[in-house]
């Protein structure tokens, strides 16, 4: 049975985003900064003071249902400052009974006792930077960990008690093929976890990377190999009792990341932190950001002024557009009836020639517009109809 929109349980969400890492990838163009402790430490102070700043606009008026540490690198965080944070929201906000509240982490910066601490101060997700667990494919991505570490890191988190567990994995790397490929996923899977994010590889201006590529010093796999590759993972993770249930992601049953669920259902989050997204569905929906810009940040909320711009409010059609863009990533797909009793008329009355053009890829079934698996392996192409 393909699950449907809104089984998980109601409540905004809230964004934490930590831009600091030990050291920068070269495939990265996420906002982050190579900080130190003591930047760290006051770092952790304006995000306290950001959302005393919302409690006092009242912003928050729901208990929320998840809560996600992003960056970066948020397990530079120590326990004590992830339960001081936890404690201000519970202050503030208000948490769900059930709330899931994701950190990620990369292996090389916990240990069980810090895990034990993330445990204790109320986070109940993991999201793991693995990315390979071969040594020589982790140190071209300039990660800090060895293969050993992650095995380590996922069998530390088990043992603390953790139960919702998740690892991302990078495919589509230099010099790999379906073999290696195969090693990888054989190797991840044999640490059970309950989710994992699978990613292709790709090349963002302005990265390393990039300046490698133009150097020919980047041997990628071509355009005809990497649909090998992505329907390798979808085969084995599938096979293995995984839900493909987001274009890059698989869970388990019940594992499904109901934080990122939110932002595909144009649901409401609240975001603080340098470089922190959220999203207001009022009207057609709004769209804020805090500015990738620490110095800023800090002078903002030393101002007593709220640090974050608008970035877009929608349209319609704005706004019709995106809940397809969005929701057309997720295997429950958009729901005719849902999209005509926001918008007064369905899909194919919205986007006619949109929807012939994506011809047998896109299907009408049992009320839920969904792309099939060459659809999603050929995304980009077919949803820029509808844009």
């Amino acid at each position: 049975m393909i699950p449907v929109a809104n089984q998980e349980p109601q409540g905004p969400s809230l964004y934490l985003h930590v831009p600091f890492c030990r050291s920068k990838c070269p495939y990265c163009d996420f906002y982050s900064v190579v900080g130190n402790q003591a930047q760290l430490d006051g770092y952790v102070k304006l995000l306290l003071q950001q959302l005393a700043w919302l409690n006092r606009r009242q912003v928050f008026t729901a208990p929320l249902a998840t809560v996600f540490f992003g960056g970066g690198t948020p397990s530079l965080l120590a326990p004590r400052q992830v339960a001081a944070i936890l404690d201000r929201i519970r202050y503030t906000a208000g948490l769900s009974a059930n709330a899931e509240i994701s950190l990620e982490a990369n292996p090389g910066t916990v240990d069980a006792a810090s895990l034990q601490g993330y445990r204790d101060a109320g986070v109940n997700r993991l999201s793991f930077g693995v990315q390979s667990l071969q040594d020589d494919a982790l140190q071209l991505l300039g990660r800090g960990h060895s293969a050993k570490e992650a095995v380590q890191v996922v069998t530390w988190a088990r043992q603390v008690g953790f139960e919702n567990v998740g690892c991302d994995l990078m495919f589509g790397l230099p010099n790999q093929g379906r073999k290696e490929l195969l090693q990888d996923l054989d190797a991840l899977l044999q640490l059970q976890p309950d989710h994992m994010s699978c990613y292709g590889l790709t090349v963002e201006a302005g990265t390393p990377f990039e300046q490698r590529r133009l150097r020919g010093a980047l041997a990628l796999p071509d355009e005809d190999e990497f649909p090998e590759l992505y329907l390798t993972v979808h085969e084995q993770l599938t096979a293995a009792g995984f839900e493909h249930y987001e274009i890059s992601n698989y869970a388990l049953p019940d594992r499904r990341c109901r934080h990122n669920l939110a932002y595909w259902r144009r649901q409401p989050c609240f975001a603080v932190g340098a470089g922190a997204h959220s999203f207001i569905p009022a009207g057609y929906g709004t769209r804020r950001e805090v500015p990738a810009d620490l110095d800023r940040y800090r002078q903002r909320l030393m101002q007593g002024r709220d640090p974050a711009v608008t970035l877009e409010t929608f349209d319609r059609q704005g706004a019709m557009a995106e809940t397809l863009y969005l929701g057309l990533r997720c295997q429950e797909g958009v729901s005719d009836k849902d999209f005509f009793r926001q918008f007064g008329l369905g899909v194919a009355e919205a986007f006619p020639e949109a929807v012939r053009r994506c011809g047998q890829r896109l299907t009408l079934d049992a009320g839920r517009w969904r792309f099939d698996l060459q659809g999603w392996l050929l995304f980009d192409h077919f949803i820029s109809f509808f844009l």
